[in-house]
């Protein structure tokens, strides 16, 4: 079966992987299936995760959840609780875990989903097409905490002006609508390079999702799941994503820098979680080409080690 959107640095992510015949791997995030058809094409057994029904009902066509056993196992779930579904279903340690943070381009791509601006549809963006949506967080919500989620998660400086402009036009009710408060409310004009209101649909979104604390908890997952020498690989699209890749890993690999070059080593109060963690992995300029989309992505991977995972990982 052929996914139809390309996953970016499959390569990359792939070769971190490295998935064996007889691997059991997840895939955090399904999507359209681009990383698990290439893990599965090498052998392995995936546990793929996806709170949005659409990707899992999409997933159930594939040939290999018929099989017996199935190599394809699917959860309709966040994938900060893969614990709790590993469990269930008899698992717990795999060979690797795959993750790609944020929106997918299907949901992008589909204008009832309400995530993208380039083409008016209802106000959602609820991945799990369930719960509290973004209409009802810009119709609802006070204006101060609208400007905090603007700037927390949009790093959007004019956070004030564009909440006091959602408020004044409300109610809204579709993209197009809190598009247009958002570029009347920040000057836009025809032909700039990027659209104002790119990142307020970004902070709105990630808000409505609770994607930070979702990417939180599951590298805490992956740290429980992962047994000795399992490569944990994770995709993300900004530097909000990033950077909390950036800190666990280095957090979990005992690799804080000194606070001085001057000053020796502070003894490790225990041992290291992780290894061989790669620097940051972004896209060639050939795969730019090929997928704008990739452009943001930036790829961090790293190898688990013997040590358990802390107590407090839950």
């Amino acid at each position: 079966m052929t996914a139809p959107h390309v996953p970016v640095l499959l390569d990359e992510v792939i070769e971190a992987l490295a998935p064996r015949q007889g691997d059991v791997i997840i895939d955090a995030t399904f999507g359209a299936g681009g990383y698990t058809r290439a893990i599965l094409d090498r052998g392995a057994t995936v546990h793929a995760f996806d709170r949005d029904p659409d990707a899992i009902a999409a997933g159930e066509k594939w040939p290999e959840t018929r099989e017996q056993p199935p190599r394809l196992i699917l959860h309709q779930r966040r994938f900060s609780e893969m614990v709790e579904a590993m469990a269930e279903a008899g698992v717990d340690r795999v060979d690797a875990i795959a993750m790609d943070i944020g929106v997918s381009s299907m949901q992008l791509d589909q204008a009832e989903r309400g995530f993208a601006f380039s083409s008016n549809g209802p106000l959602d963006m609820t991945m799990s097409r369930a719960g509290p949506n973004a209409a009802d967080f810009v119709n609802e919500a006070a204006e101060k905490d609208i400007a905090d989620v603007l700037y927390q998660y949009g790093e959007e400086r004019q956070s004030r002006r564009v909440a006091r402009a959602i408020v004044a036009a409300r109610p809204l009710t579709t993209t197009g609508e809190l598009a247009e408060v958002v570029r009347k409310a920040l000057g836009h004009r025809p032909g700039d390079k990027k659209d104002p209101a790119t990142r307020s649909f970004q902070a709105i979104r990630i808000h409505v999702n609770a994607e930070l604390e979702q990417l939180e908890q599951g590298l805490r997952g992956a740290e429980q799941l992962l047994g000795e020498g399992g490569r944990l690989a994770v995709v993300s699209f900004h530097s909000l994503e990033d950077r909390i890749v950036k800190k666990f890993l280095r957090d979990a690999a005992n690799a804080n820098p000194r606070a001085s070059r001057h000053l020796p080593d502070a003894p490790s109060l225990s041992p290291a979680l992780f290894e061989k963690v790669s620097k940051a992995i972004r896209p060639s300029q050939a795969e730019i080409d090929r997928n704008p989309r990739a452009r943001s992505s930036t790829l961090r991977a790293a190898t688990r080690t013997s040590a358990p995972a802390r107590k407090d990982v839950a």
